[in-house]
């Protein structure tokens, strides 16, 4: 029998597309089925997470995981890509820097945030730089005329923010940590806030109104709530 997207504890959101909100941090994955391909979007927290993570997402693919898209590189969207071997990853450039030289932030932030030393450790030594870097726009053809397109629309939440646009009715968009519903967005030593609120511009000429916006935090929301939230992030750090 068939498993369904629910069954597993994704959410559905248009044909062939779901996300899953995972525990800890709140941090949304996002999984994207084609014709023989599967993309996944974010890649969880740890090497297991990740394993389950892959785990479910061939079950429902009923097939393997082809892609891997990496949203920005913050340990909670990062550390299980080692478990997404034999894919293709795609990020930001830039990423491959922040894996090459800044494994020690990777781990410190992930253990000050609850990941075990050990599972942090073995995550962090795991790690291989992406094989894709994405600079503009880059189309993905995911078979049976599924398409993904892959925005680097930062930088914003960090340096290298890459955004998810699936077309389709609904559209749907994978903001990772551009845009939270669970809180209020956080800026950390890696943000760049004067360009945040162009980041989210980007989104919603990307995804337009009648969108579905996957944050990386929290509930599916729309685009209202995003022009929203990226009002109050103008105000917030003194920008247009």
């Amino acid at each position: 029998m068939t498993v369904t997207w629910e069954e597993l504890g994704w959410e559905r959101l248009a044909a062939g597309v779901g996300r899953r909100r995972l525990p800890g941090c709140d941090c949304t994955v996002g999984l994207v089925l084609g014709e023989g391909t599967a993309l996944m979007v974010d890649a969880g927290s740890s090497l297991a997470e990740g394993a389950r993570l892959r785990a479910q997402a061939e079950e429902l693919a009923d097939g393997r995981v082809t892609h891997l898209a990496l949203t920005h590189p913050h340990f909670d969207h990062v550390l299980g890509a080692a478990a997404f071997a034999g894919t293709e990853i795609y990020a930001a450039v830039g990423v491959d820097a922040v894996f090459a030289y800044e494994r020690a932030e990777l781990r410190l932030d992930a253990v000050r945030n609850g990941l075990p030393v050990a599972d942090a450790d073995e995550a962090v030594d795991a790690l291989v730089p992406p094989g894709h870097l994405v600079s503009g726009e880059w189309t993905l053809d995911l078979g049976a005329g599924r398409q993904a397109l892959l925005a680097n629309v930062g930088p914003g939440h960090t340096a290298h923010d890459l955004a998810v646009l699936i077309p389709g009715s609904p559209e749907v968009v994978f903001c990772g940590d551009l845009v939270e519903q669970s809180g209020e967005p956080q800026a950390g030593p890696d943000a760049v806030p004067s360009r945040w609120p162009d980041a989210l511009d980007r989104l919603l000429s990307l995804g337009g109104e009648d969108a579905l916006y996957v944050p990386g935090h929290g509930a599916v929301v729309d685009a209202a709530f995003v022009r929203r939230q990226r009002d109050e992030l103008a105000t917030r750090f003194g920008v247009s």
